[in-house]
């Protein structure tokens, strides 16, 4: 399966070719122009019908994760994190480290030597460490450098009632859904852009957003989902199973409406659930494509992800799937004209 083989991959953000050779053996032979940029993003041309609209898809290729900074003397990592990752969740998950992909074990000091009142506050970044079975420097140096990139292991996993965990599903949910929608025969021009370092402030997006000129930008992502116990309603941000996101506003971004109400009028028209961001928290590619050049229109949709930017992450079949039918019902309804 496409989304199981884009996940399990490696792509922490600066790191993405495991992702990107995936993308560009999938892509041979669909598309009608392909590149690598200097970034690392791609950026991949399907044309449709002459005179058709040109829409830009765009989804980040990149996870969050950590990076070595040092090892000290009895063999033990200490690492950064890459991302907006939290430390509160890291102690005893298990990560590959460097290129070989060592196995390891995030640490930290055991309960029971800790005093009273080390119990009573978070750990830090710095109070972790990684073990990856050395006893001494040298010996975890023959294995592992400084600037290594570590990844979480959260392989894809089908489990419950039509749901997936695994790592990354922020974004490469928006990647599997990209290059299904690249694969088939489209009534308009579509770009895909599948960027780079995402997750550490839209950088890939600044560079690949200036390379195109399209009638409008569809971001597809992968969005925080809380819908858990002891959390409003109203707080939830998006519920899994209610269809796509769309957003209205986030940190980077201010939705033009006319876009989004014809999101959610093609939604309704297809018997296609849907539900609204319901936060302004976060942000995008959108934050670079509505100010590349002299400006493109921008519209987001996500699929629901409980637990995000975290080693495992939880989304449901049904909101993968309905949110690929969107975008392609949004296209054909495009092709037939009236909303340029």
């Amino acid at each position: 399966m496409l989304l199981e083989k884009l996940v399990n991959a490696s792509g922490v953000s600066g790191n993405e070719k495991e992702v990107r050779k995936i993308i560009l053996e999938e892509l041979k032979g669909y598309v009608d122009e392909i590149k690598v940029d200097r970034m690392g993003n791609i950026i991949a041309k399907k044309n449709g019908k002459k005179d058709q609209p040109h829409v830009v898809l765009a989804a980040h290729m990149d996870e969050v994760g950590l990076m070595v900074k040092g090892i000290d003397s009895a063999g033990l990592i200490k690492f950064a994190p890459v991302g907006g990752v939290d430390a509160r969740i890291l102690v005893s998950k298990v990560v590959f480290v460097g290129p070989d992909k060592v196995p390891g074990v995030i640490g930290a000091k055991a309960i029971h030597m800790q005093k009273p009142e080390e119990r009573k506050k978070a750990l830090s970044i710095d109070d972790l460490y990684i073990d990856i079975g050395c006893k001494k420097q040298e010996e975890t140096e023959k294995y592992v450098s400084v600037g290594d990139y570590i990844v979480f292991d959260g392989r894809y996993t089908e489990f419950g009632k039509n749901r997936v965990k695994a790592k990354a599903l922020d974004d490469r949910v928006g990647c599997a859904i990209m290059i299904d929608i690249l694969k088939m025969d489209l009534p308009v021009t579509v770009t895909g852009t599948f960027t780079v370092q995402e997750e550490i402030g839209l950088r890939g997006a600044a560079v690949a957003a200036n390379q195109v000129n399209a009638d409008l930008a569809i971001i597809l992502e992968g969005t925080t989902c809380s819908d858990v116990s002891d959390v409003e309603p109203h707080l939830q941000v998006t519920e899994l199973d209610k269809g796509p996101a769309i957003s209205l506003m986030d940190n980077t971004s201010i939705y033009n409406r006319k876009w989004v109400d014809s999101l959610v009028r093609t939604a309704k028209e297809n018997n296609i659930p849907w539900q609204y961001r319901r936060t302004t928290f976060g942000g995008n590619d959108a934050g670079r494509f509505h100010l590349a050049k002299s400006g493109t229109p921008c519209v987001s949709l996500a699929v629901a992800c409980r637990y995000i930017h975290s080693p495992v992450s939880v989304m449901s079949k049904d909101d993968f799937k309905n949110t690929k039918e969107l975008v392609i019902k949004y296209l054909e309804k495009m092709s037939k004209g009236g909303l340029l």
